[in-house]
């Protein structure tokens, strides 16, 4: 019999807040996070619109001199940490530093640091990159810092599987701890890819919506007129417990992280497989693990990234798993209104999850005017809706062929 594993702690940065609260309300209220892009310079692209972290300011969050030699991903990961930490009350004394992990992910690393790095290299020449070029491009960097700033000498590393990082971090925390190996976790992910090479690149890719945002919206998830998602930036961090240990300090525990599932397509490096088999299975694997039925899930946070490939295939995968059921239960994209984050998306999925528990609230898919035909269940459109909310599943899909499920539960 494994122990339970607990959420006590959530604190996130990304384009609809600066924090959980701000966050959340924004979430149920349908805001969107999109505008136009500031960080650099989209003059000649077609994509001119973004996700972006607003008014972030990395000297209330950090040392000005350390957050200098710190990527964006970097910096914002240790705020969305330092919120978690707070908001958890957990204490990382020495004894017990060895026994707590840190497991931050990152699809992308630090790709700011690297593209700024090279642009140097080309213009002044070698001697001139700077030397925190290599710390600010590591993908573990963002678990690496945090585990400095915290004194926490467990396990320390970084999950990559694309766009299921986040929940994939999660996911191996969760099984660390299960597994007795430590008894707490910080984890979640952290991405900051606005750039111009990545913003090129995803459009050459054909992933990116590149309509005007001011007709119909965007991204448009489930929606016959969607083009494809809007890249995002920011981070998001939950604190995972043993539940014994959770009790025995007194922590207020929000919500359980019952299960947990991780499949491969092994179909095609950038589409998803026929019929969402691969995210289906990974739905499976997730609720036996919870220990849960169809009939117990109440909503579903979807992947929903808006391009054409993936919603129809996810809608089928969840057929396949709910059957007739799925006509039932409500869904949702909350990348309509933060876009995608990359590596991040999950983790801050997840923690919508909690909070639609907690509050019993399930928040919109905005921008849902005419559903697709092939997406014709229930995706909360466009307005937040009160419900009973016991049993969540949150969906992750990576390129790749990386499918990554969690299921959240009331904690009882």
């Amino acid at each position: 019999m494994h122990d339970k594993v607990v959420i006590t702690g959530m604190g996130t940065v990304n384009p609809l807040g600066l924090s959980l609260q701000e966050s959340w309300n924004n979430a149920i209220n349908g805001v969107s996070g999109l505008g136009p892009i500031t960080l650099f310079d989209p003059k000649g692209y077609r994509v001119q619109h973004a996700c972006e972290v607003k008014d972030f300011t990395p000297g209330n969050y950090i040392d000005v001199r350390q957050a200098r030699r710190m990527d964006r991903f970097q910096q914002f990961a240790s705020a969305a940490a330092q919120e978690a930490i707070e908001h958890s009350g957990i204490e990382i004394t020495e004894d017990e530093s060895g026994r707590i992990g840190v497991i931050v992910s990152s699809a992308i690393g630090g790709l700011k640091a690297i593209a700024d790095n090279l642009e140097v290299l080309r213009e002044k020449g070698p001697r001139r990159v700077s030397p925190f070029v290599v710390p600010m491009l590591m993908s573990n960097g963002a678990a690496g810092l945090i585990s400095i700033d915290n004194n926490i000498k467990g396990p320390s590393f970084s999950v990559a599987s694309a766009c299921a990082s986040g929940a994939d971090g999660l996911g191996i925390a969760w099984s660390l701890i299960r597994a007795g190996v430590i008894d707490a976790a910080i984890s979640g992910g952290s991405d900051a890819v606005v750039t111009e090479v990545a913003v090129a690149a995803f459009d050459r890719l054909g992933a990116l919506s590149t309509s005007d945002p001011t007709e119909k919206g965007a991204p448009r998830p489930f929606d016959i007129s969607r083009d494809g998602f809007v890249i995002g930036e920011g981070s998001a961090i939950m604190i995972l417990e043993r539940e014994d240990r959770a009790i025995q300090r007194g922590a207020n525990i929000l919500a359980e992280l019952a299960g947990y599932g991780s499949t491969a397509d092994a179909f095609h490096i950038t589409a998803p497989s026929e019929g969402g088999i691969g995210g289906s299975k990974a739905i499976k694997i997730a609720m036996d693990t919870a220990q849960i039925d169809t009939d117990e899930i109440d909503y579903i946070n979807a992947h929903g990234t808006g391009t054409q490939l993936n919603d129809p295939a996810e809608t089928k995968g969840i057929k396949s798993v709910f059957g007739d059921l799925a006509y039932e239960i409500p869904i949702s994209s909350t990348k309509s209104m933060t876009g995608h984050m990359m590596g991040t998306t999950a983790a801050l999925e997840a923690i919508f999850s909690v909070q639609a528990i907690r509050e019993n609230v399930l928040p919109p898919t905005i921008n849902l005017v005419e559903p697709d035909p092939e997406c014709d269940l229930d995706y909360v459109p466009n307005v937040a809706r009160e419900a009973n909310v016991s049993a969540v599943v949150s969906n992750a899909f990576g390129f790749g062929g990386h499918n990554a499920v969690l299921v959240v539960k009331e904690y009882k």
